[in-house]
């Protein structure tokens, strides 16, 4: 929902050193499946129009690092500001630049309502912005809480419990929050030394200074901010498990390609949202455009082994050319069919070494290339019939395939007199529904695998079903 008549500008704190994480880069620069986290919140506040610019706030040895992010990802309506040496003075630094030009090139436009973000808060969505400025219009000041999971508890001198909070009476604050920009600005020019050095929390500087009883609004659980370690590893499985909602099926229109075609993507229907397009669709960039403005980060191109390689090239080229792999790492996954029924399937080692050397070319432009064989072979069956039923034979029976056919003399005595019945020992392959049907499912699971787990040892790697 979008506010409407409310200018809103947006100030991202991001200047902490990352002590509780551990390691010599601080968190928000740390990378999530390739991508610096400061990044993702960047985008989160980008993609919502109504945002008019945003600061992000970084310590000064990071102000080069910030705007290299900046260029790589291709952040628009983004300014980058120094910060100070706590949280609370780094907001006031980002303020600043709507309310004196000195910490500035130019002066911006200054909003009627400021958002104040966490920059390793990646996972905040447009509704709980739009209502904490909608909000903060009303009240001056608002923020999103949750419900505690601990309870709170005081400790005495002597490190024995003193007293505890009843957790129904009590909420977390949380992140995003808002103000009306002269609440907030005046709040931060008349807070104390001590404030700007030891507090953490805006809301309270509303209220102390400015006497702006803040709505609090409830939030949702993936409000959370990155903080341990452990919790860039949280981070990085809800990024996954958000890219695999859906794929993309590229078929070709050959029969037995599009039996697969068909097959594959109603497995594949039981586990993700799926989008299905010929090859000649594909072909169609305007047709594409559309599935990548649904944000859909996993293809799968389903053709002969001949032109597989082809396609899948194609289809990279396409990919290059829109923003998608730019944001997050692309599944590009290229079948091969092998369902011939022959032996005749073989792959070289320099046709494997080229497929890895371009899954390695690709991997460079954030976009992750896996092979996959679909291998079925029909059942064998041995059968003996005279000559003269073989035709019958032949058109009697039905979903079959007839090879290695062999040539036999038979003789027999009968009453002195030497018969000779020519006689057709041949192999029959029957193509089982239910067979193809398991291969398929097997297929759907792995492909399934590589798009969840988006391991980028893995590329380049014929995996067989």
């Amino acid at each position: 929902m979008e506010p409407g008549g409310v200018s809103v500008s947006a100030v991202l704190p991001a200047g902490g050193s990352g002590e509780r994480l551990g390691g010599a880069t601080p968190k928000q620069f740390c990378a999530v499946q390739g991508r610096p986290l400061v990044s993702y919140a960047v985008r989160a506040m980008e993609r919502i129009s109504w945002i008019s610019d945003i600061i992000v706030v970084v310590s000064p040895e990071n102000i080069e690092t910030m705007k290299t992010i900046i260029e790589k990802y291709g952040h628009k309506r983004v300014t980058v500001v120094e910060g100070g040496i706590t949280r609370h003075r780094s907001i006031f630094n980002g303020l600043k630049v709507f309310a004196e030009k000195q910490f500035s090139s130019h002066l911006f436009q200054k909003p009627e309502v400021v958002i104040i973000h966490d920059a390793v808060r990646p996972f905040v969505e447009e509704d709980i912005l739009s209502k904490v400025v909608m909000a903060a219009k009303e009240h001056g000041a608002a923020g999103a809480i949750r419900p505690l999971v601990s309870t709170v508890v005081a400790s005495a001198a002597d490190g024995c419990l003193d007293h505890s909070l009843e957790r129904a009476r009590y909420r977390a604050s949380e992140m995003p929050q808002a103000f009306l920009f002269d609440v907030i600005y005046e709040a931060y020019q008349q807070c104390t030394d001590y404030d700007l050095d030891y507090g953490t929390e805006c809301l309270h500087l509303a209220l102390k200074y400015c006497k702006t009883n803040a709505k609090l609004v409830e939030g949702t659980a993936d409000l959370w901010k990155v903080t341990y370690k452990r919790d860039l590893y949280a981070a990085e499985s809800i990024i996954k498990d958000n890219l695999s909602q859906e794929v993309c099926v590229i078929t070709d229109a050959n029969e037995t390609v599009a039996q697969v075609g068909f097959l594959l993507p109603e497995s594949l229907k039981r586990q993700i949202k799926v989008e299905t397009v010929s090859i000649s669709q594909s072909r169609n960039d305007n047709h594409l455009q559309s599935i990548f403005s649904g944000q859909c980060y996993n293809f799968v191109c389903v053709n002969d082994k001949k032109c597989a390689i082809q396609e899948t090239q194609q289809l990279v080229h396409i990919l290059e050319k829109s923003d998608i792999p730019l944001l997050h790492p692309v599944v590009l996954i290229s079948v091969y069919l092998d369902i011939s029924g022959n032996n005749s399937f073989s792959i070289g080692m320099e046709e494997l070494a080229s497929i890895k050397k371009f899954a390695r070319e690709t991997k460079k432009k954030n976009i992750l290339v896996y092979g996959l064989l679909i291998q079925y072979k029909p059942q064998l069956q041995s059968k003996i019939c005279q000559r003269g039923q073989w035709t019958a034979s032949r058109r009697g029976e039905q979903n079959v395939l007839w090879m290695n056919t062999t040539l036999f003399m038979l003789i027999s005595v009968y009453d002195g007199w030497h018969l000779k019945t020519q006689l057709k020992f041949f192999t029959v392959q029957t193509k089982d529904p239910s067979l193809l049907q398991e291969t398929v499912n097997s297929a759907a699971a792995l492909i399934m695998a590589l798009i969840k787990d988006r391991n980028p040892e893995l590329i380049g790697q014929l995996l067989v079903a």
